[in-house]
């Protein structure tokens, strides 16, 4: 669910009326017009709201004036008088919100079409022997199109010629142009075919041949001219049985399976040349489960997200935010079988999304969203007495449409906040904490902007922005002349399902969770959540080229924060799926939920939660041996990883 989601959900709940003697004025609702309408990227068309049921005519036209329009989503915009504007294909709804009741209008965004193609042949290309062409169709607005057919024609087929699957064969020297269209776009290609100089080819496997399920094995075709000399090449590649799935990647074979046994890889050279190599695959076993330590039942409040620290005192404390209230909690986690509440910091706000602890532990900071004096901001505490933090101070100024996360920089003293008002990274000095201040911003330049976290690990902030994707930054690094206090881009990744919601830096990889809200979610009705998301795994060796090479999804439930350790191991709240423990050792290649590499999960839920027996699991942070969450409808929980004893 994105940010504007949830806060129009958090709107429809502060408009709800308090029991009073309802006049027939009060009884009025408005109808917005049209119900339904399709408009093409860039479109604006005008919305209007019909009040029924006021008393007098002019009580009518009085009423008009209190409507409100919200975008429920960022597909759309809409102005303050209801003029809509299409930003990106889907369907997106607009609410005009009278006196608390929402009137719903949707709005389908038909998908775009290729405006650019780029194209590139992915090595020589040999007499008699194939080679990839590497396509990719983009949008007027720069996303990359997905299932698009392309038209595929060569100047000379006699020198070379394309198939339908876009692979180029070789079939005499010399030099041709080869076109690929799709749509209203086009791109050429030259190609230059050489004699093939292979007398012999082999298939070959690196590593000792010994692979489960999850494991990568990178095969290779090498061809030997008449003095042994090695020559690339470019194969198909296929596998069979089903089971298994090989990536080609730079001429390499990228063999990965997700079920046991033995499979038969074929590598396709040419119409004449082919090579086979079977391949043993054994099941992935773990030798670590989970088991749940301890927990803090909590459900007065919906509970938001956690950060575990160690106090001045000595003692382990977790600070937890809410969902929809204006508390923050504060647990004893010091025995963690047996948390105690030990106090509870109330705030002018609807939602305390995030808590973050300096590096000091001196410091806390919490975010405000809803407050009623629409200044929301930041707000600092001191943990000189980390049981029973106190406030002091706050900060509103350039921060007060609301802020869903921070991330601190400790070794800086800088906090980036994530303002909802303008989608910027607000970056601030609290070097003193009582006299925060605001040093720079940082934002991007698309029509469009939604930001909904930011992480900096490494001298690189990741920052997600929902639909426009994750944003690299070089904070610290160094590398693109970007610093903690004036960061530089790096680069940028669009997922082709959007709903970006937060990122992690793992290795080599970066985790990218998306986080999908159903569209009917009502905040008033205190349910079970179906929610959905993913997580989509990039390998990040050249950061200003982010290539997507692997996903983690657990059918029918909701992806949310990410965490990981030095064992290789990443850490998922997956909502009603639970606390999830994933093995991400290695090379990551496809379906990592398929292949096995599960290490555990367990639900966060309790038949005393205020959602009995639902877990709407948030996230996890590892602290001193022990897993630390907070579930949406329970509040605290606590797990460990219990390692096995390996039988003979």
């Amino acid at each position: 669910m994105s940010l504007r989601s949830k806060l129009l959900a958090s709107a429809l709940i502060l408009g709800v009326a308090g029991p009073s003697a309802v006049t027939a004025q009060e009884r009025a609702y408005a109808v917005a017009s049209p119900a339904e309408l399709e408009l093409e990227v860039g479109a604006t068309f005008q919305l209007t709201a019909e009040i029924h049921g006021a008393a007098e005519e002019d009580a009518a036209s009085n009423a008009a004036s209190e409507v409100r329009w919200f975008a429920a989503d960022d597909g759309v915009t809409v102005s303050d008088v209801g003029l809509v504007t299409a930003v990106r294909p889907g369907e997106s709804r607009v609410a005009a919100m009278f006196r608390g009741q929402p009137s719903w209008v949707t709005i389908r965004v038909p998908r775009l079409e290729a405006a650019r193609i780029e194209a590139r042949v992915g090595g020589p290309v040999y007499v008699g022997a194939t080679t990839a062409l590497e396509l990719a169709a983009y949008t007027e607005l720069g996303s990359a199109v997905e299932d698009i057919e392309f038209v595929y024609a060569s100047a000379d087929p006699g020198i070379a010629a394309i198939d339908e699957a876009g692979r180029v064969l070789g079939h005499g020297p010399g030099q041709t142009r080869l076109t690929i269209s799709a749509g209203d776009a086009e791109v050429q290609v030259e190609v230059t075919v050489e004699p093939n100089p292979a007398e012999d080819y082999e298939l070959v496997a690196a590593g000792d041949g010994s692979l489960s399920t999850g494991d990568v094995a990178a095969l290779q075709v090498i061809g030997r001219d008449g003095q042994g000399r090695e020559i690339g090449f470019q194969p198909l590649w296929s596998v069979t049985p089903g089971g298994a799935e090989v990536h080609p990647v730079d001429g390499r074979g990228l063999f990965v399976a997700e079920e046991p046994g033995t499979y038969s890889v074929t590598a396709i050279v040419g119409p004449a040349i082919t090579r086979t190599m079977p391949v043993r695959v054994e099941p992935r076993r773990h030798t670590a489960h989970l088991e749940i330590v301890g927990s803090g039942i909590a459900t007065a409040h919906r509970a938001g997200d956690t950060w575990v620290f160690e106090g001045v005192d000595e003692r382990d404390y977790a600070y937890i935010g809410t969902f929809f209230h204006d508390w923050m909690k504060v647990w004893d986690v010091t025995d963690p079988t047996q948390p105690v509440l030990t106090d509870s910091i109330q705030l002018d706000a609807r939602r305390i999304n995030d808590v973050k602890i300096h590096p000091n532990n001196r410091l806390g900071i919490v975010t405000r969203e809803g407050a009623s004096s629409r200044r929301n901001g930041i707000v600092f505490l001191d943990l000189s007495t980390p049981a029973h933090p106190t406030i002091l101070s706050e900060y509103t100024d350039t921060v007060t449409g609301g802020v869903h996360n921070v991330w601190i920089l400790g070794d800086e003293d800088l906090v980036y906040v994530c303002h909802n008002g303008t989608s910027e990274i607000v970056i601030m000095d609290i070097a003193d904490p009582a006299n925060p201040r605001e040093i720079n911003r940082w934002v991007h330049d698309e029509p469009v902007r939604s930001l909904h976290d930011v992480i900096v690990q490494d001298g690189y902030a990741y920052a997600s922005f929902w639909n426009e994707g994750i944003y690299i930054l070089d904070a610290g690094a160094g590398t693109h002349g970007g610093t903690a206090r004036d960061p530089k881009l790096v680069s940028r990744w669009v997922s082709g399902q959007g709903n970006t919601h937060v990122a992690w830096r793992h290795g080599k990889y970066l985790f990218v969770a998306a986080e999908i809200y159903p569209s009917d979610w009502d905040a008033n009705a205190f349910g079970p959540i179906e929610a959905r998301g993913y997580v989509e795994v990039l390998d990040m060796t050249d950061i200003e080229n982010p290539v997507k090479v692997a996903h983690y999804t657990v059918p029918e439930a909701g992806a949310h924060n990410l965490w990981s350790d030095d064992r290789d191991r990443l850490y998922v709240g997956y909502y009603q799926a639970g606390l999830r423990v994933l093995d991400i050792s290695g090379e990551l290649r496809g379906d990592l939920y398929r292949q096995g590499r599960e290490i555990g999960a367990i639900k966060t839920s309790s038949p005393e939660a205020a959602v009995p027996n639902w877990s709407m699991t948030w996230g996890a942070q590892l602290f001193k041996g022990r897993i630390y969450t907070s579930d949406l409808h329970s509040g605290l929980w606590i797990a460990r990883l219990v390692q096995e004893e390996l039988v003979p």
